[in-house]
């Protein structure tokens, strides 16, 4: 099983991404850590969903950009 410290390190996103960024974003709850199987970007102080634009309801503890 991956480390929470192992799995942050891979999504080592500095600052805030550009508002018309999309990427891919690490959340964590009680349960451990999960990566959302979808695009999201960082609208006004919040995370939104990149396609429906709705806010998450989660705790997002890391971002990066997705893959090329």
């Amino acid at each position: 099983m991956t480390t929470r410290e192992r799995r942050l390190a891979e999504f080592n996103g500095k600052g805030e991404p550009l508002p018309e960024q999309a990427v891919q974003v690490l959340c964590e709850d009680h349960s451990g850590t999960y990566l959302l199987p979808f695009a999201c970007r960082f609208v006004d102080g919040e995370w939104r969903n990149s396609n429906t634009g709705g806010a998450l309801q989660a705790t997002v503890v890391g971002w990066r950009l997705p893959p090329l």
